[in-house]
């Protein structure tokens, strides 16, 4: 009797990324893509209907953090694996949706084979990293004065708006993202800038020179 492939679905709010790799992942016959996703309720909707044996999920998403979906995806299908797909590599955001039970963490610079091998160990029951997560939980955690601000573009352009004054809102209609993704970006900013508030955050980064042109 043959088995089933698994079923995959794909959540990120940048059409591009799932565009990409549906077409790599797809080439795949490992896997059988049967939807996606660019908002969380979306797919929690889909999953009350429909079982699921692996879900990608960004951790950035414009309705709900990544962390909190993963929750209710527990909540609603315990037995469906969820892999965070993600750019960011704070070791804070991998314990945290660790613990609310996914089953692995993917960074989005890793290869297409890379995140294959994930998710069939995921599948076969393993709790799986891509190479790039599995270096981050590898290594012991060194407390400096600032830690590792190693920011993104986007962070890094949205740090920039921040120290000019600009409100989330206004941030969000400059650069056509939504006021929930916005500030999540200030929330990390603020994490790894170990900033409690906004005239810390730019104190910080002033002194890390990361406000520089």
């Amino acid at each position: 009797m043959l088995m089933h492939k698994p079923t995959l679905v794909l959540v990120d709010d940048h059409p591009i990324i799932i565009e990409g790799l549906t077409k790599l992942l797809g080439k795949n016959s490992g896997f059988d893509i049967i939807a996606s996703f660019t908002t969380g309720q979306e797919l929690l909707t889909y999953i009350k209907n429909n079982h699921v044996d692996v879900i990608l999920i960004d951790i950035i998403l414009p309705d709900i953090n990544g962390m909190i979906l993963c929750k209710e995806i527990k909540r609603i299908a315990p037995d469906t694996i969820v892999i965070a797909l993600s750019n960011h590599q704070e070791r804070s955001a991998i314990a945290k949706i660790l613990e609310n039970g996914a089953n692995g963490y993917i960074l989005k610079n890793a290869s297409i084979d890379e995140i294959s091998n994930c998710i069939n160990e995921a599948f076969s029951g393993k709790i799986t990293f891509s190479k790039g997560v599995a270096e981050v939980i590898s290594k012991s955690p060194i407390k400096t004065r600032w830690g590792f601000a190693k920011l993104t573009s986007r962070e890094s352009e949205i740090l920039k708006l921040v120290a000019q004054g600009l409100t989330a809102s206004k941030i969000a209609e400059k650069l056509f993202l939504s006021k929930f993704t916005v500030d999540n970006h200030k929330k990390n900013l603020l994490q790894k800038l170990h900033a409690k508030n906004v005239a810390e955050l730019i104190s910080n980064a002033t002194a890390q020179g990361l406000l520089g042109e």
